[in-house]
């Protein structure tokens, strides 16, 4: 599925390129940066304290009784899609 809608989506923008006349009117340059040692930020965390433990416990589940519905004729009905 993942595959599909990666397929279309570049499909659709490969349309949309193919649609576009682009040209460049300027040349572009990168900026000058430098790069000095730096400090990484410390964090002090305090998590809560979690306990985790199993109890085991009775659960009461209903019961359910279940009449057959009756056919035209009176009779109970019966499955036969075998």
């Amino acid at each position: 599925m993942k595959k599909l809608v990666s397929i279309a989506l570049v499909s659709a923008a490969a349309l949309g390129l193919a649609a576009c006349d682009v040209d460049q009117t300027e040349e572009g340059e990168m900026p000058e940066v430098t790069v000095e040692e730096g400090n990484m930020p410390e964090y002090d965390v305090s998590a809560p304290e979690v306990e985790v433990g199993t109890e085991e416990t009775t659960v009461e589940v209903p019961t359910v009784d279940i009449e057959p519905a009756d056919d035209a004729a009176g009779e109970p009905a019966t499955d036969d899609t075998e």
